[in-house]
């Protein structure tokens, strides 16, 4: 509908163009007049104004000027249809996309907002796409969203460090944040406002500046990205332990879902009777083929290689690796 429109537009400008260019050398030519006479003629005649002639016509010019008349008087019906359809219609499918998106946004519950649509915020945006979350994109740039056909991409122009934004983006329903802007003191102020809005919100924020971090964490951050560090690190350490980096990077999300070689999985779903457990009698290597490589207790400890023995405590959350069809039976079995 959209190419059809435009192609209209496009014949409707050439026309009008056409209808200018014959009137005025028709005049100039056939009543000898002179260009600016011959475009002002052109003018008045299209426009039907009624002014006089320049000077008396004969019967060709009679003849001439009636079948320009008709003729502009269709043409330029046609361009006006065309170029009226086109605004509204422009205007319709702005309106009916953003709509849309606000109906989807309002029905979201525990969704991600992703503040910034740069190179840290796409990443971001393809990894989640990648575990199949709900998500919400701020961004105040309209230009990065020109041309994005993906209906999974929902997104709200905007100044995400605006209360507003953020409320329309639904951040009081949202389980994270996600601050992607390269400005340090956007995301600052964007950490402030989210806390306020919602204090159990779980916010990640992105640093350019040592400084930063500290900042960053003090007003409400729970976790501060330094992309830069971790670039430099992980470049070093391709030198000091390539093989074992070369070995994690195969276990991350690579853009394709059945690639997923780590998962985490919460107690409820492995306990679902609510009872605590031991690894050994939750017995998921058995059930899933996947391991447990660490353990998460309420209290926010890391246990690596966890023993057998350890009782899952509730709100806890195991790390598990596998294959990619045995995360997949992980999945499933559990239901994640």
């Amino acid at each position: 509908m959209r190419e059809l429109i435009d192609s209209k537009l496009r014949l409707a400008v050439v026309l009008i163009i056409l209808v200018f260019i014959t009137g005025v050398i028709g005049f100039h030519f056939l009543y000898d007049y002179t260009w600016i006479d011959a475009l002002y003629m052109t003018i008045i005649t299209i426009s039907t104004v009624g002014y006089g002639e320049v000077q008396p016509m004969g019967t060709y010019g009679k003849l001439f000027t009636s079948v320009f008349i008709i003729t502009g008087l269709f043409i330029f019906g046609f361009g006006l249809s065309t170029i009226t359809e086109y605004v509204l219609n422009k205007n319709n499918i702005g309106n009916l996309k953003r709509n849309k998106m606000k109906k989807r946004i309002d029905s979201f519950k525990d969704h991600i907002i992703v503040c910034g649509y740069g190179q840290n915020g796409k990443e971001a945006v393809q990894k989640l796409l990648d575990y199949r979350k709900n998500f919400v994109i701020i961004d105040d740039n309209e230009e990065v969203f020109q041309g994005i056909d993906d209906d999974r991409l929902i997104y709200i122009v905007g100044n995400a460090t605006e209360d507003e934004v953020l409320i329309s983006a639904g951040v009081e329903r949202a389980s994270t944040l996600i601050c992607a802007l390269p400005r340090d003191a956007d995301n600052l102020f964007i950490v402030l406002s989210a806390r306020q809005l919602k204090k159990d919100l779980k916010i990640i924020s992105r640093a350019t500046e040592e400084n930063s971090y500290k900042k960053l964490k003090l007003a409400g951050a729970d976790n501060v990205i330094m992309p830069d560090r971790i670039g430099g690190s992980h470049m070093a350490s391709l030198v000091v332990v390539p093989d074992l980096v070369e070995f994690l990077d195969n276990l991350s999300v690579s853009g394709e879902h059945d690639s997923i070689n780590v998962e985490q999985i919460p107690f409820t779903k492995v306990c679902s009777d609510g009872i605590e457990k031991t690894i050994a009698e939750t017995d998921i290597r058995r059930k899933t083929g996947c391991s447990i490589i660490g353990y998460k207790s309420p209290s926010g400890t890391y246990v690596v290689n966890p023993e057998p023995s350890l009782k899952l405590e509730k709100e806890s959350k195991l790390i598990m690796i596998g294959r990619p069809e045995q995360i997949e039976s992980l999945k499933k079995y559990y239901s994640v």
